[in-house]
């Protein structure tokens, strides 16, 4: 049985009904203070029905749940529900198997942070639940595209303490394009991972323009005694809405893109769309091709999402973005119209 939500507040109802000495508590009775709970978290809530709680007992007293002892006490012609042992609850006793495998699977998920600094006590809790449990022999079954070798995931403890905290940054920061670092003092705002890497997004004073840094460029993190600048204007949600990746424009507007979709690759493109703007354009399908239209900010990440996809998309529109694609290809087969040294 899944132990979700309103299946927890049914059994602390039942638990606390089954400990009380001064009430008897009948099979209608019990299925009245369910019902009134799950009302109480949700008004909109249908309650449950008699075979519900019926299996909501069953699991109470099942090994594989509670392992309550529960009697069945007679009064005249009806029967009432109580503890065997009045001291007894759920909250006191350990976690049942159930109960630690639904958080052993939950703990598989977060450690795919594993190695950030927040996220030690992952490792500590799955031993300890191995350990209690014998959880040893579970398989994983779910896997998250993820890089552990990635250079700069040491620094997003102290990045995302400064982010929470407010604290100005000095940032030891090397480009890709240069031979040198320099030191940025910046306010930071927000991280946001892409393509399996991280960067933070951060407010450079000094300069005036909201910082784009990717983590793995970072050599060196300090903390500035700046008075820090907060970040009361933008929606990070919004600001990346009209982007694919995380290179936003600093001047322009998102432009209307027309691509041109290969037979063979539309399925792909259906189901897993380019952008959250994407409108496919019936009026212009034939049997080899299907349209779609994207309203988006024209980027690096864009760009390379495209060609990724090979001669089964064509950019229509606009012309700039036709054009810069062009380019590439064109490098691209001199490169590859030679004798290979």
């Amino acid at each position: 049985m899944a132990t979700n939500k309103n299946a927890i507040i049914r059994y602390h109802v039942l638990d606390r009904c089954f400990r009380n000495p001064g009430r008897m508590y009948f099979f209608a009775d019990l299925l009245e203070e369910c019902n009134a709970a799950l009302k109480d978290f949700d008004p909109i809530s249908e309650g449950i029905a008699r075979t519900q709680l019926f299996k909501d007992i069953k699991f109470m007293e099942d090994s594989q749940g509670y392992d309550v002892s529960l009697l069945r006490l007679r009064y005249g012609r009806k029967v009432y529900y109580r503890y065997e042992d009045l001291n007894f609850s759920i909250n006191n006793q350990p976690l049942n198997e159930t109960e630690a495998q639904q958080l052993k699977e939950s703990l598989i998920t977060l450690s795919r942070f594993s190695g950030m600094p927040q996220f030690e006590w992952v490792d500590e809790i799955m031993g300890r639940l191995e350990q209690n449990f014998n959880l040893t022999s579970q398989k994983k079954v779910m896997s998250f595209e993820e890089n552990p070798d990635l250079e700069g995931r040491n620094h997003i403890g102290d990045i995302y303490n400064a982010i929470v905290n407010e604290k100005v940054l000095i940032v030891k920061y090397q480009p890709f394009k240069w031979d040198t670092s320099t030191d940025l003092e910046v306010h930071p705002y927000h991280l946001k991972q892409y393509n399996n890497r991280w960067f933070l997004i951060a407010w450079d004073a000094k300069n005036e323009y909201l910082a784009n840094i990717a983590l793995d460029r970072i050599e060196e993190l300090t903390e500035s005694s700046v008075e820090y600048i907060p970040n009361n204007d933008i929606d990070f949600e919004d600001y990346f809405y009209d982007v694919i990746g995380v290179s936003v424009p600093s001047n322009g507007k998102p432009e209307k893109v027309v691509l041109k979709i290969e037979k063979s690759l539309w399925p792909y493109i259906k189901t897993k769309p380019i952008h959250g703007s994407q409108i496919r354009i019936k009026d212009m399908e034939s049997d080899q091709y299907k349209y779609i239209k994207l309203k988006l900010f024209v980027n690096y990440e864009l760009k390379s999402l495209l060609l990724s996809h090979g001669d089964r998309i064509e950019v229509l529109e606009p012309k700039h973005l036709r054009d810069s694609l062009k380019r590439v290809i064109n490098r691209q087969y001199k490169n590859y119209n030679h004798s290979a040294e």
